[in-house]
């Protein structure tokens, strides 16, 4: 039985990538369903996104060789993974639980392909939420003295469940830098502001009080640098001078819930391919 798979690679851009690729999934009897590429002038990279059908898992060995080979002569970093397979989601939630919720109707729903195998949070406002789809909740309270000891838990957490993806779902907590490590590239956060403005606490406040005209949202991969990890996806909404912070806290929540639905998918469908500090997202 056939079945698909999605190749990423990036590499230095130069003259015979596609040729190569495209024969070697030839020569391995794959069937290419869809590819994207991007050649950047900047960076002088290139970014390749193949979805293609294989006839087995002897066919996969082969390529998993032919790109070992193909990566030494054109310095690739690549990876082929199986598109039938769903990724597993972690949680990370506060007391705002609306992309929580939000996301929980999307997998229950099937309209995001992902199982989330556990939520954790430090309070336990969302437990009932959970149990209700039969999703495991874990409270992992944090203070000042306790924070190093619950980041192990979250660590030890990912690991023994198997976890792909951590999604800060409105966390609000600022984690450790030793904890980014942990979870390098495989952790989103949904920023409530159209990111670099308006950081920190009552965002939507600080827009009111500014009299801004558009406010929005950002998910952004975490790294040690607060609210600065490459963006995936941002999305914003126009506002007036008529509008309550109440009115924009509800909009708000409406973006942030999207947007982050939005990352997520981009994510676990790999179309996200790193560019230094930026991102490049095939659609």
């Amino acid at each position: 039985m056939r079945r698909d798979h999605i190749l990423t690679l990036s590499c230095p851009d130069r003259t015979g990538i596609v040729y190569r690729v495209t024969g070697l999934l030839y020569e391995s009897g794959c069937n290419i369903l869809d590819a994207q590429q991007f050649g950047d002038e900047e960076s002088g990279r290139f970014f390749l996104r193949v979805h293609f059908d294989v006839p087995g898992p002897a066919e996969i060995e082969v390529l998993h060789e032919g790109f070992d080979s193909l990566a030494e002569v054109f310095g690739m970093d690549w990876r082929i993974h199986d598109a039938s397979r769903k990724a597993r989601l972690m949680v990370l939630v506060s007391k705002q639980g609306h992309c929580l919720n939000d996301l929980l109707f999307r997998v229950h729903s099937r309209q995001l392909p992902v199982r989330i195998a556990c939520i954790v949070s430090n309070h336990e406002d969302f437990a009932a939420l959970a149990q209700s789809y039969n999703v495991p909740f874990h409270h992992l309270p944090v203070t000042a003295a306790n924070r190093a000891a619950q980041e192990r838990q979250i660590v030890d957490l990912a690991e023994q469940e198997g976890i792909d993806l951590v999604v800060l779902a409105r966390y609000m907590q600022i984690l450790s830098p030793e904890l980014c490590d942990a979870l390098a590239g495989r952790a989103i956060n949904i920023h409530h502001s159209f990111l670099p403005s308006f950081k920190g606490a009552k965002p939507y406040h600080q827009a009111h009080q500014r009299g801004v005209k558009i406010i929005g949202a950002t998910a952004h991969y975490v790294t040690r640098d607060l609210d600065e990890g490459p963006i995936i996806e941002q999305d914003v909404a126009r506002v007036d001078h008529a509008m309550t912070p109440k009115e924009l806290v509800r909009m708000g929540s409406d973006i942030e819930s999207l947007v982050l639905a939005r990352a997520v998918r981009r994510h676990v469908e790999h179309r996200i391919l790193l560019n230094g500090h930026r991102t490049v997202v095939f659609r």
